[in-house]
């Protein structure tokens, strides 16, 4: 698999084995191929798989559901919402960062790094995990979506008391993978600037998301941003 080379951590390629050796799959590598040859595509190829690198499947206890990349150069990093340090934090994050100022009185950071919230187990998904430069959506239909809701489902059969958080409608439709009477799932406006004061500011997701994990004897998460 020269361009989507699964950089993948060992329990994550387990699981999803016969999404790469599916038709829709060996598809999608052809796509991206051929977009790389004439376009700039996000993010690098050895970070297209970052979120389940980062996760081991058996430690995944929050997932957050994104779109699909940032199509910024130097934006994408494989994390949703997340940037590298170094690269302007952008208007989605800045308001996840209120957020969580507002609920747990957590300093907002200067930079937009969350590996520190992937290191505690918090699956950062987008549901389309590439993006050609500048044009956001762009990759969506071609595959990626089939491949991260399978990869849902398999979080939602397998494993009990994750906390999906779904911000937006395009998250919220998630919800029919996720059993709910295995997992809890919070719901909110998207952080977006267009509306974030339509529900996503004071959803209390963070302080939620550590009273639900106490409460089913799992480690609350350090949301500090390191």
């Amino acid at each position: 698999m020269p361009v989507v080379s699964p950089k993948i951590e060992a329990s994550w390629k387990r699981v999803l084995q016969n999404q790469f050796d599916s038709q829709y799959f060996q598809d999608l590598k052809q796509f991206l191929l051929s977009e790389r040859k004439s376009h700039q595509v996000f993010p690098p190829g050895n970070r297209i798989f970052a979120a389940f690198d980062a996760v081991p499947f058996h430690e995944v206890k929050v997932v957050i559901i994104g779109q699909d990349p940032y199509h910024g150069p130097g934006q994408a990093n494989g994390f949703c919402f997340s940037v590298n340090r170094g690269v302007t934090v952008p208007p989605s994050l800045k308001n996840i960062y209120k957020e969580l100022y507002s609920d747990l009185n957590i300093p907002v950071p200067a930079h937009g790094d969350l590996s520190a919230w992937t290191e505690q187990g918090v699956l950062l998904l987008n549901a389309v995990l590439t993006v050609r430069a500048r044009q956001p959506q762009s990759h969506q239909g071609r595959g990626w979506e089939t491949f991260t809701d399978y990869a849902i489902r398999q979080l939602s059969e397998q494993r009990k008391n994750i906390v999906f958080l779904l911000w937006g409608r395009s998250a919220q439709n998630k919800i029919q993978l996720i059993d709910t009477n295995r997992h809890f799932v919070l719901k909110a406006a998207h952080p977006s600037p267009y509306s974030a004061n339509k529900g996503f500011f004071g959803c209390r997701h963070f302080s939620k998301t550590n009273t639900l994990l106490q409460q089913t004897g799992q480690n609350p998460v350090d949301w500090t941003v390191k």
